[in-house]
């Protein structure tokens, strides 16, 4: 009977009762392991003091130059070699070879060779893919189980971006570049879209496209987070509507501007810009030139449905009673009105027309009044009639203008407009 450690120091000894090449079983393999061996698949082998020998054998291995291992492909023969697994274990040896009759036999048994064995040309061939792997309840000594480093999994379900910032690159730097991830969470879909993105490959070109077109840095955050879909459109399709809004004689400037302003504006497909574009010239009626002042001050209205567009052009004609050309200069003076609510616009037109008696001519020459609160001109009208002030025609000396009527702070309204103070307006207020 040969033991273990006794054929392990043979083998370290250059003992002659042992071979120069090693074949080893899967149950070999577990006893070398648990004696400190480590075996990869590479020709070197990584090696550690055995923790289970006894001290001598200890200070021996260390002083021994590291096996080397070689993978190699078994052949019929060899099969009985790698441990004689239908020996050692059920069966028989292949034909031509001798039957092991005992199990422990294995590990004397040494093929006929000539050659002398010697610590410099030992190799072992070990078939590390068949050895099984180590059990979840073997038991380790505290040294190895300090040097198992676990790396932290991806939950693979989660209500929020914040649990995979540490682990993704990509949202890591979309946070440094001012991306509100908390926005993009309470949007379906977004999360999911932006995990499986790659920072260099994905992100990066889509960044220096947008710093080429002129869009800043303190930009890039609020841009990507109203659309953050724009880092998964093609570079060349992004390029063909920029060349596009170019080609309509758009400055640098506007175009750079308008994407800002209007973050899906390069969503659209250059079919579909040419065609909005094409909606404002005829619907409006300007020339191409106030065309695109409207449009660069309001790029929304290339992003945004146009039918409520034309339901506030039809509004301002039929139930209003402006001719062609006030629209016209309503629209380009302010382009807010094409895109303001229905309602609203006709509760306001309706007080400031009805209520306060103002002309059609004045509201088309200070439009901005169809674009301020309803309640705001409510009370000041009502506080400039209470003190025998609301007077808007030019022709009286007393006349106040409708622009600063609207625009000016409620300090500045007091004092200027109805010679009183603050106070006094905080008070008329609260009896509304």
């Amino acid at each position: 009977m040969v033991t273990y450690s006794s054929f392990i120091y043979r083998i370290f000894r250059q003992d002659p009762m042992c071979s120069p090449i090693m074949h080893m079983c899967q149950r070999c393999i577990i006893l070398l392991r648990s004696s400190g061996l480590c075996f990869s698949s590479s020709t070197n082998v990584v090696w550690q003091h055995p923790i289970s020998l006894n001290t001598t054998f200890s200070q021996h291995l260390r002083q021994v130059v590291p096996l080397r291992v070689t993978v190699t492909e078994r052949t019929p023969e060899e099969k009985w070699k790698v441990c004689a697994e239908r020996g050692l274990c059920t069966s028989g040896a292949p034909h031509g070879l001798p039957q092991a009759k005992d199990k422990r036999a294995l590990v004397s048994y040494q093929p006929k060779t000539n050659a002398t064995p010697s610590l410099s040309n030992i190799q072992t061939v070990l078939d590390l893919d068949a050895a099984p792997p180590l059990s979840p309840f073997e038991e380790i000594s505290d040294e190895e189980a300090l040097q198992i480093a676990v790396t932290k999994c991806l939950p693979p379900v989660t209500f929020s971006l914040r649990d995979y910032v540490d682990q993704s690159q990509t949202l890591t730097r979309l946070v440094h570049l001012g991306v509100n991830l908390w926005q993009l969470d309470q949007r379906r879909n977004v999360g999911s879209m932006l995990v499986r993105l790659d920072f260099q490959t994905d992100v990066v070109p889509r960044l220096l496209f947008l710093k080429d077109l002129g869009v800043e840095d303190s930009q890039l955050g609020p841009l990507l987070t109203k659309n953050p879909f724009l880092l998964t459109e093609n570079l060349d399709n992004l390029s063909a509507r920029v060349s596009y809004l170019k080609s309509k004689k758009f400055s640098s400037e506007a175009v750079a501007s308008m994407v800002f302003k209007a973050p899906y504006l390069l969503n659209f497909s250059v079919k579909r810009l040419d065609n909005r574009l094409g909606f404002f010239q005829q619907q409006l009626g300007l020339n191409p030139s106030k065309t695109r002042d409207i449009l660069t001050r309001l790029p929304r209205l290339l992003c945004g449905n146009l039918q409520p567009i034309k339901e506030n052009l039809k509004v301002c004609e039929l139930e209003f009673g402006f001719r062609q050309g006030e629209i016209q200069h309503i629209v380009t003076k302010v382009p807010k009105v094409l895109t303001a609510n229905k309602k609203k616009l006709t509760q306001i037109f309706d007080y400031v027309h009805n209520v306060m008696g103002v002309p059609h001519s004045l509201i088309v020459k200070f439009p901005q009044v169809l674009n301020a609160q309803f309640l705001r001109v409510k009370e000041r009208h009502l506080f400039l009639q209470y003190l025998g002030r609301a007077q808007y025609d030019p022709a009286h000396p007393s006349y106040i203008s409708l622009d600063r009527f609207v625009f000016l702070p409620d300090q500045d309204f007091c004092t200027e407009l109805a010679l009183s103070t603050s106070r006094d307006f905080e008070q008329f207020q609260k009896t509304l």
